[in-house]
């Protein structure tokens, strides 16, 4: 045993206060900078140890020398403490390597040592020389100088470093002391006899080895050296006042467990009775089947199933919480007191801990390689120990059996190390199953039967202390490299990071925790009973005779007597609120700790065995029994959550939440794992911030933050295997498998298929082609995918289900809620889901398709809504609100377009789509309107589909329900844009050719043919122009299309405000020019095509808005309009049957025509009508009658421009018509036809007086008959239907609302192929509006004849220009009204 050192103070100036340190280090001042502010802590209340003190000693000079106690517990946290001092030291100097002398960049960059590595490191190497012997100068001698010219600022960098030393110095020598005092004094050390001094005595010696194996990881001897150099050169080459102390300290501990045997060597024998004693439970515990068949773990026993307090071994099944304690005590036992190894029975007992380990944890995530320090410090003792058994085998009768041992001892220690990496995971993983399940039935158990927790609360500790210990073994020996004995190669532990049983052990473990809270005052209840009951026994017992022949001292008794006192004045929980009961029992606890130390002391007079033996004989528990337990059910009653921390706590994980989440994203969304395990995982987190030691503030800081990032990535974590679960589901595999529906070429397929087969078979559910026939889950082979399906679905419920109910997690001052960030995650994830499902792998996705995936999407959505206590409804409909319009709220309030319109990416992305797609065409594909099919066409797939099956009614419509009004008016908005510019165009055309133009129509009027054809021929860029109204036109037609689209749901959807816009819209006023409220009543009926002139209104509010139509050259409109007919564009025109338009578009051209020519005298005269009212004084009759007046003049105006084109268009075919040239003729002859049928302010006779209906009749009669589906359908007409003429016309004013604008298309309609020819929208809607609204035909002639029903009703009544009043059909027969010959036309 090495001789105590004396106690000294530094008396260096730039180490120690002014006032010196105090001359005794025994006491606690010493450590106040570990101990914290108060001088006196309690004395156990540490939840890292199984420390039995409690309460509060007073340190008293008139104490015995027994009762230190305190003392004990103190030196155990100051153990603590400078480990946490070392360890920060480490993490400063990026965690070098003293032995090997191996520093980083960081190290020398961290600011502890000066920045000179040769001086230190030779320093260092050359330890313990003195630095005037090695000839610094030669070494670096500019670092030298360097490092002269700076020391007073580097000592005091390295100040604190070498206070540590002193301290871990003054450690040594004071837990040495307090070591063999213990082990001295103390009678019996036995768990079973005196567990609490045991716990408080092996703490200290684990602590005491811990800090010295520690020690070796920091910079010892390069701080000491260092700062000696540095304090020489600053005190005139005089060494510090402890340097040769420490050189001493350091070299008798290099390395730590040379000096650590050498200084246990006294106490040895007493760790080894210990280790013996403690063995018994360790087997148990590695004895998986025992314990299972035993029912240790267990509420009740399993062979007798009517015992269910676990009566059959209660005090071995409540040590085995201990367990884990005492594993450590046998791996640093027999490492620092080899010599027990060769006591008959250790063999065993360190075989079987020593073959489940690889690390010997040191502090946090510190470790030694276990079992090579056993190889170079344990196995030359015990082969020493061979050698002096086989020298002395002559002369001791035992040396036969001592070198037996030894052998064995010495075969053990070579093999187990192989053994330990082959087998320890296996080993502690069946464990981890044993504990699982056992977990698992006991919370069930609790959880049906908690009157039954209390009585069992100690076997429930430890349950959690085995699971802890379990779940920290697997973390501590993720990523290991152990080296083997007999090779130099690194060989990494096989630990699978997939295993699931990690997540059901922090489940169970966070169940039991959570059940002991819940019952937390009936256990205290029951504890206070159970020590109300002991009162009364310890009475008793204190009186029995043997006690009485004791005859025990004053102060003794008196100490039993305030035991008893303290039993008996515990408040009664019988009909009281126990949760409201308060009370301290740490009295209780520091007396009895009293008494043990002074009836273990072997100075007692009066001992433990003397109790033993006066209180066994009444054939009940003695009073060391009895008061021991009292002691354990007191710290029920007022410390039961610092047990639970003790047993159940995993702070320890914070040091490897790298690979805790790493375990947890492999097992979560595996096969094994459950949802209910997320609570546990991120549970762990709440705990986290106690691993900060208060003597490094800044770690609180640091493990808080990483404890935040800890969750913020599990819950990262969870919500993308939530996403997951719902992206399956919403998979083809999954929901979308259910609802496969057959498209029409695919259905076409299956039944040409099935007729070149003749017997067609019925086993397999997919065609020739690949695609899966509807109901092809029903089959057996698709079993396993429809369980899969269902096992996504119960795992999302459950999943949804956890969260819901899952408390907030609470780390420092962040507060997680679960049920936010799921919903966020579903909403994220809906968005992101309609992002990506808007366009194909080709281009746009079907907005039919697009519809109904949102609704798969949205179902799942749904049913995760009936698991979670929030609106998620509500949410979708702001998803979607925001994807169809994101500008500021207050645009939503102001009728006034906003300068910058914000919209949805989703609405904007679909949108420019069909702008740049099917307006401008910009890919090339060929798009055509199709008037008769109200849709768009294309001769080659747009992306992924045909034109017509993205922009026909019902894709319009399903797009609608999408996207809202808001995405209505997006699309409204671009187009008119788009349409805008067009018109722009058309206006600079005009203005540049405004004095060609007007000599054009000077010529026309005159009847110059020759000075009329000269002119025209001067135009620039005709067919330009042309092509930009086709182009507007289009638009036009687009838009109609939508309006009737966006009417169509609206009806479907609020049918009472599409009737009241209808009912509103008809008896609005036509002024001019109009309110601001009536036009923007007007816009919004417009939109959803309920007023009877969409094109010429649309149009209008066109120019309103960019102030077009502003000067006179508009005047010349229809005469640019009419030289269109000198273009070469129609001869390449082709009339097409089957769509009723031409080939090239040139139908989109009439539209544009009509309208354009109808808004702009609308705004023309609206401006001139503005003029004239700010010149007028303002008399309200005149106004109203000029506001009649106004209506009607603009009405005319626009019939007179428009009969004005027809006529000079007429004239300008017919006159360039001849026998060599006439391509052109039939496709511009039926283009007048068709601007004629759509123009509403044009009569619909307007072409007759210029044309002869026989030539068109002829023209049409050609076309029909080469059409043989065209001529079917001709004549299926009802002859009662023959085509009849009236040359009267209505007015306007008396359309129908929907007559001309938003004809509805719908493929299933009987008179689909029903000849007619007018190809407007006017003749689409009739055909079609019986199926869509049947009501409307009682108030309207629907016309179903042919080609040339010209009937009257189809037109309007023009007051002020028709010369007949008559208003329906005419009675004449359609030729009564054709001219003598096809060229009579002037």
């Amino acid at each position: 045993m090495p001789k105590p050192h004396q106690h000294f103070s530094s008396q260096d100036s730039s180490m120690s206060p002014p006032t010196g340190r105090p001359s005794e280090w025994d006491g606690p001042s010493r450590w106040s900078e570990y101990l914290g502010p108060q001088m006196t802590p309690p004395m156990a209340s540490r939840s890292s140890r199984n420390a039995g003190p409690d309460g509060q000693v007073q340190s008293s000079g008139a104490l015995p020398k027994g009762l230190n106690i305190k003392w004990v517990v103190q030196l155990t946290e100051v153990g603590e403490g400078l480990l946490a001092k070392m360890y920060r030291l480490n993490q400063i100097l990026d965690y070098p390597d003293p032995v090997g002398h191996v520093f980083t960049e960081a190290f020398w960059k961290a600011g502890v040592f000066p920045n000179h590595p040769k001086i230190c490191t030779l320093l260092s190497k050359k330890f313990p020389e003195h630095f005037s012997k090695l000839q610094l100068e030669r070494v670096d001698k500019v670092a030298l100088d360097a490092l002269l010219d700076s020391a007073e600022l580097l000592l005091q960098s390295l100040e604190p470093w070498v206070q540590l030393l002193l301290d871990l110095m003054t450690f040594r020598e004071q837990a040495l002391r307090v070591i063999l005092d213990l082990s001295s004094t103390v009678i019996t050390l036995l768990p079973h006899q005196n567990a609490l001094i045991l716990h408080a005595f092996m703490d200290l010696f684990c602590a005491f080895v811990r800090v010295n194996l520690f020690s070796e990881k920091m910079p010892r001897k390069m701080v000491l050296q260092t700062y000696n150099l540095l304090h020489a050169v600053s005190n005139n080459d005089r060494d510090c006042d402890f340097y040769h102390r420490l050189v001493q300290f350091i070299d008798s501990y290099d390395p730590p467990l040379k000096g650590l045997q050498e200084d246990l060597n006294f106490v040895s024998p007493r760790i080894g009775e210990v280790l013996e004693a403690v063995g018994p439970v360790i087997l148990l515990s590695t004895d998986t089947r025992k314990l299972r068949n035993e029912g240790f773990l267990s509420p009740y026993h399993p062979r007798y199933p009517d015992i269910l307090t676990n009566s059959a071994h209660p005090m071995r099944a409540q040590d085995l919480a201990n367990v884990t304690s005492y594993r450590e005590w046998v791996l640093f036992g027999y490492l620092v007191c080899p010599d027990e190894l060769l006591r008959v029975t250790s063999i065993d007992i360190a075989m079987v801990v020593l073959k489940e380990n690889l690390v010997l944890p040191l502090f946090r995530d510190e470790y030694v390689l276990l079992h090579e320090d056993y190889h170079l410090y344990v196995l030359p003792r015990i082969s020493e120990s061979k050698k002096m058994a086989k020298s002395g085998r002559t002369k001791q009768k035992e040396a036969d059996l001592e070198y037996s041992v030894a052998k064995q001892v010495e075969k053990m220690i070579s093999e187990v190390h192989e053994q330990a990496l082959v087998s320890c995971d296996a080993i502690h993983h069946e464990r981890r199953i044993l504990l699982k399940q056992e977990i698992g039935r006991m919370v069930l158990f609790f959880t049906d039967q908690p009157s039954l927790l209390a009585p069992n609360i100690q076997m429930v500790f430890s349950a959690l202390a085995l699971a802890q210990s379990e779940v920290i073994w697997y973390f501590q020996h993720v990523g290991v490299a152990s080296s083997k004995s007999k090779a130099a190669r690194m060989v990494p532990v096989d630990i699978d990071p997939n295993d699931p049983t990690i997540g059901f052990l922090l489940d169970g473990m966070d169940g039991l925790c959570c059940l002991v809270r819940k019952y937390i005052a009936a256990i205290r209840g029951y504890a206070l009973s159970y020590l109300s009951s002991c009162a009364g026994r310890i009475r008793f017992l204190l009186g029995t005779p043997g006690m009485v022949a004791l005859d025990l001292d004053g102060s003794l008794k008196g100490l039993f007597q305030k035991i008893v006192l303290h039993l008996e004045n515990m408040p009664k929980p019988q009909g009281e609120n126990i949760s409201a009961i308060t009370c301290d029992l740490s009295d209780l606890r520091n007396d009895w700790l009293t008494i043990l130390m002074i009836i273990t002391s072997s100075r007692s007079t009066t001992n433990i065995r003397h109790l033993e033996k006066a209180t066994v004989s009444t054939g009940k528990e003695g009073l060391l029994s009895e008061g021991n337990a009292a002691y354990n059910w007191s710290r029920c009653v007022d410390e039961l959550e610092s047990q639970l921390s003790k047993h159940g706590s995993l702070k320890k994980l914070y040091f490897y939440h790298q690979h805790l989440t790493a375990v947890f994203r492999n097992t979560m969304f595996g096969p094994e794992g459950r949802p209910q395990h997320c609570c546990a995982w991120l549970g762990i987190a709440s705990s986290f911030p106690e691993c900060a030691s208060p003597i490094v503030p800044e770690e609180v800081t640091k493990i808080g933050r990483d404890a935040v990032l800890y969750v913020e990535s599990l819950i990262e974590s969870i919500m993308g295997g939530l996403e997951g679960l719902i992206n399956i589901l919403d998979s083809e595999g999954g929901f979308g498998a259910l609802e496969i529906q057959l498209l029409p070429e695919q259905a076409a397929a299956y039944i040409n298929h099935a007729s070149k087969v003749p017997i067609p078979s019925t086993k397999s559910p997919k065609l020739a082609g690949g695609f899966p026939l509807p109901g092809h889950e029903s089959y057996p082979e698709n079993n396993g995918a429809i369980k899969m399906l269902e096992a996504a679905m119960q795992r999302l419920t459950n999943l949804c289900s956890v969260l819901n109910d899952m408390e907030p997690i609470c780390v420092l001052n962040h507060v997680f809620v679960l049920r936010e960030y799921m919903r966020e995650c579903i909403l994220g994830n809906f968005r992101r889901r309609l992002l990506a499902v808007l366009k194909t792998d080709n281009d746009l996705q079907r907005p039919s398709v697009l519809e109904s995936l949102i609704h798969r999407h949205i179902s799942i959505v749904l049913l995760t809504e009936q698991h979670i206590s929030m609106d998620l409804t509500q949410g979708i409909r702001e998803v979607l609100l925001t994807e169809a319009f994101s500008g500021p709220v207050s645009s939503l309030h102001l009728f006034d377009n906003p300068t910058e319109q914000h919209t949805g990416s989703a609405a904007e992305a679909v949108c420019n789509w069909y702008i740049e797609n099917i307006i401008k065409d910009i890919s090339g594909a060929g798009i055509l309107f199709a008037p008769l099919h109200r849709c768009f066409k294309s001769t080659r797939p747009v992306g992924g589909y045909f034109a017509d099956s993205v922009a026909d009614l019902r894709e319009l419509q399903a797009f609608v329900r999408i996207f809202g009004g808001y995405g209505v008016d997006r699309l409204d908005r671009l187009l008119k844009e788009h349409t805008a510019a067009l018109l722009n165009c058309i206006e600079t055309s005009l203005r540049s050719n405004r004095e060609v133009l007007e000599a054009v129509a000077s010529s026309m009027h005159s009847g110059d043919k020759i000075e009329r054809e000269a002119s025209m021929k001067q135009i620039v860029d005709v067919d330009t122009v042309i092509e930009f109204c086709v182009q507007a036109g289009l638009a036009l037609a687009f838009d109609g299309l939508l309006a009737e689209a966006a009417g169509a749901v609206l009806e479907e959807g609020a049918p009472l405000i599409y009737s009241l816009l209808g009912e509103v819209v008809k008896h609005i006023p036509d002024e001019i020019p109009e309110k601001k409220e009536i036009r923007r009543l007007k816009g919004v009926a417009n939109s959803i095509g309920v007023v009877s002139d969409h094109d010429s209104q649309w149009v209008r509010s066109i120019l309103e808005e960019v102030g077009g139509a502003n000067d006179s050259s508009w005047n010349l409109l229809p005469y640019l309009f009419a030289t269109f007919m000198t273009s070469n564009i129609w001869n390449t025109t082709a009339f097409n049957v089957e769509t009723r338009g031409f080939n090239n578009n040139i139908h989109c051209l009439a539209r544009c025509i009509s309208s354009v020519i109808a808004g702009s005298e609308f705004v023309r005269l609206e401006r001139e009508h503005q003029q004239r009212q700010s010149l007028s004084n303002g008399d309200i009759g005149e106004n109203l009658n000029h506001e009649i007046q106004s209506r009607l003049t603009a009405e005319a105006s626009i019939k007179g421009s428009l009969q004005l084109f027809v006529k000079f268009s007429a004239g300008i075919i017919l006159d360039s018509w001849s026998e060599t040239n006439r391509s052109h003729l039939v496709a511009q002859l039926i283009f007048l036809d068709q601007l004629c049928e759509i123009a509403p302010y044009l009569p619909r006779s307007s072409l007759e007086p210029h044309v002869p209906y026989a030539i068109l009749r002829s023209i049409y009669s050609q076309y029909y008959t080469n059409n043989p589906s065209s001529l079917l359908a001709l004549l299926s007409v009802s002859p009662r239907h023959s085509p009849a003429v009236s040359l009267s016309h209505a007015s306007p004013v008396v359309r129908h609302p929907r007559g001309d604008t938003t004809p509805q298309y719908g493929a299933h309609d009987p008179v689909y192929f029903k000849g007619s020819s007018s190809h407007g929208h006017e003749y689409l809607h009739d055909t079609d509006s019986g199926s869509l609204r049947g009501t409307e035909n009682k108030h309207r002639n629907v016309r179903r004849s042919g080609p040339l029903d010209y009937s009257s009703s189809r037109k309007s009544k023009f007051v002020e220009g028709s010369t007949s009043g008559s208003v329906g059909p005419s009675p004449l027969p359609r030729f009564a009204v054709s001219r003598s010959g096809p060229l009579a036309y002037k």
